[in-house]
C-alpha cells in the first residue's frame, strides 16, 4: 500500500490477505453487498467464516429474537451479539490466539417496489483489535440517497468495506476512521447521521466528538446526543414527537437562557394533547462553535458538559439560519414544532440582508420557517437605562415588513413568552463569560446552580496563558454571519 487512499477493491483485498482477520457477515436487506466485495476480490476463504441473510421475518425472529422494528439499532445489536457469540463458540478455542475475530452486520430498508422513499439502515461491526481481546463495536446509522435500488446496494457495499477496513486499520485514530467511511462515496449518495464507538479499542473516544465530526466533515446536517452523552440517531428521539428547540452558543448557559426555555415549554405544552410531551433540544450550529477558522473541541465539550448537567438533549447542526431547521425536523415528525428565542434574534430574522442568497429572499425564508404552523416563543429584553421592556408587540421591523410581521403575530405564530424573570434580564452570556475568564466570582450569580458546580469544579471556559498565546498566533477567518448573527439570550 502507498500513502494514497486505497480503493474499495484494495481494501477488501488487503483484509482478505491479512491472516489475522476472520469472521462472519450477516446482512438483511439490500442483498449481501458487503460480503460480495470480499468474494469478488479473491481470497475470501481466509476471511469469511460464514455469510448469511435471514430475510423472512419469522426466520429472523427465530435467530435473533422478536423485534417491533426490523431496521433498528436494537435489531443490529441483536445480530452482532448472536453471531459473535456463535463465532467464538465454534472457532474461539481453535483460532483465538492468532485471530482478530469480527462480525459485520447490517439491517437495511433499501428503495424497492414497495418502498419508494430514501433507504436507510443500521450497519455495524463487532471486532477484536488484537487476538484474545474483548470485542469493540462500531454502530452506524445511514441514509441511502440514490434514487435507484441497485445504486443504493452498491453504496452500501462500499460503506461496509470502508467500515470493516477502518475497524482494523484505523481504530487508533478515530478522526481518520470516520473520514475513511466516505472513501469512494459522497454525501450525495450517503448520509451518516449517527456513529457510536465502544469497547477497548476506543477507550479514550468521546462519542460526542464523534457526533461533532460527522457534522464537521459534512456527512450529515445534524447529529444528536442525550444529557448523559449517549449518541442517538435523530429519528430515535424525534419520531412523531412535538419538538421545542432553543438555538445558541451556550457559552455559558445563563439564567435567562434556561428561564426562556422553561417558560416557552410551559406555553408550548399547554397547546398539546396531554399524552404528547415534547422533546426539548438545545441546538448549537457549527457557526456557534467556531473559534477562528476551526472548532475548538475542548470548548465544545465544555458547553456539552454544562448542558448535560442541566439535563438537556443536544443537537449539533450545520444550519447557520433558522429557516432550514423545520424541513430537517419534518423528516422525523409531523407534530408541532416551536423555537424559543430572545427578542434580538427575532429582530435578526426580519433582517433582509441575511437572505441575499435565496431567490425569494426573506419571504422564502419566512415560508420555510413557518411551514406547517411552526411557532416562535419570544423572550423580551429590558432597556438597561430606562427599565422598559421591548416585547413581541413593541418590536419594530422595517416599514415594508410591518404587515407581514403583524400577520404572523395575529396568527399566533410569533408568541410572547408570558412568565419572565425580569430581575435576570440584564444577564448576557458574553458578560458571564468575561467574568469567568477574568476570575471574577460574581459570574456564579448569572448561571443556573448545576452549571455553577460543573464550571467551577472543572475550570471550564477559562483562557489559560498558553492557550491564549497559541490562539493569538493562529490566523482566523471572518465568521459566516449570513443567517442570523445574534443569538439573543442564548
Amino acid at each position: 500500500m502507498t500513502g494514497e487512499q486505497p480503493s474499495t477493491h484494495q481494501k477488501a483485498r488487503q483484509i482478505n490477505l491479512d491472516a489475522r482477520i476472520h469472521g462472519t457477515f450477516a446482512e438483511i436487506g439490500a442483498g449481501q453487498e458487503v460480503a460480495r466485495w470480499f468474494f469478488h476480490v479473491g481470497g475470501a476463504a481466509a476471511t469469511v467464516a460464514k455469510t448469511m441473510s435471514a430475510y423472512d421475518m419469522a426466520v429472523s425472529d427465530a435467530i435473533y429474537g422478536p423485534s417491533d422494528r426490523y431496521v433498528s439499532r436494537y435489531r443490529l445489536q441483536s445480530m452482532l451479539a448472536y453471531e459473535y457469540d456463535l463465532l467464538m463458540q465454534r472457532l474461539g478455542q481453535k483460532r483465538g490466539p492468532a485471530t482478530n475475530f469480527f462480525v459485520f452486520a447490517d439491517t437495511v430498508a433499501a428503495r424497492s417496489y414497495a418502498q419508494r422513499e430514501d433507504g436507510h439502515g443500521w450497519i455495524g461491526i463487532r471486532f477484536q483489535h488484537r487476538p484474545l481481546a474483548d470485542p469493540s463495536d462500531i454502530l452506524v446509522h445511514v441514509r441511502l440517497r440514490d434514487t435507484e435500488n441497485v445504486r443504493q446496494q452498491e453504496a452500501l457495499g462500499v460503506l461496509g468495506v470502508n467500515l470493516t477496513y477502518g475497524a482494523f486499520y484505523h481504530h487508533e485514530d478515530s478522526t481518520t476512521l470516520i473520514r475513511s467511511l466516505m472513501d469512494d462515496l459522497s454525501s450525495d449518495r450517503i448520509e451518516i447521521d449517527m456513529m457510536k464507538l465502544g469497547g477497548p479499542a476506543f477507550r479514550d473516544v468521546d462519542n460526542r466528538l464523534v457526533s461533532l465530526q460527522l457534522v464537521e466533515q459534512g456527512f450529515t446536517d445534524a447529529a444528536m446526543f442525550t444529557a448523559d452523552g449517549e449518541v442517538v440517531q435523530p429519528g430515535e428521539v424525534l419520531h412523531e414527537k412535538p419538538v421545542l428547540i432553543e438555538r445558541g452558543s451556550f457559552r455559558p448557559v445563563t439564567k435567562p437562557t434556561i428561564d426562556m426555555l422553561r417558560s416557552a415549554s410551559v406555553q408550548f405544552v399547554a397547546g398539546l394533547p396531554a399524552d404528547a410531551p415534547p422533546v426539548v433540544i438545545m441546538e448549537m450550529s457549527l457557526r456557534n462553535l467556531l473559534s477562528g477558522d476551526h472548532v475548538d473541541h475542548k470548548d465544545f465539550l465544555a458547553r456539552a458538559d454544562v448542558l448535560g448537567a442541566l439535563g438537556e438533549t443536544v443537537m449539533i447542526s450545520n444550519y447557520s439560519a433558522y429557516y432550514p431547521v423545520p424541513g430537517y425536523l419534518r423528516r422525523y415528525t409531523h407534530k408541532a414544532l416551536a423555537f424559543a428565542m430572545g427578542l434580538p434574534t427575532l429582530g435578526e430574522l426580519f433582517n433582509e440582508q441575511y437572505y441575499a442568497d435565496l431567490p425569494g429572499g426573506l419571504l422564502q425564508a419566512v415560508g420555510s420557517l413557518f411551514q406547517a404552523g411552526v411557532r416562535l416563543y419570544v423572550y423580551p429584553i429590558k432597556d438597561e437605562d430606562t427599565g422598559a421592556l421591548t416585547t413581541v408587540e413593541s418590536l419594530r421591523v422595517a416599514p415594508h415588513l410591518r404587515h407581514l410581521y403583524a400577520h404572523l403575530v395575529e396568527q399566533g405564530l410569533i408568541v410572547p413568552i408570558q412568565h419572565v424573570n425580569e430581575h435576570d434580564l440584564h444577564i448576557l452570556p458574553r458578560d458571564a463569560l468575561a467574568k469567568i475568564q477574568s476570575g471574577d466570582p460574581s459570574w456564579e450569580a448569572m448561571v443556573p446552580e448545576p452549571a455553577i458546580r460543573i464550571i467551577r469544579d472543572r475550570d471550564l471556559f477559562r483562557v489559560h496563558p498558553a492557550a491564549k498565546a497559541g490562539s493569538e498566533q493562529t490566523s482566523s477567518r471572518p465568521r459566516n454571519t449570513k443567517a442570523q448573527g445574534k443569538r439573543g439570550r442564548s
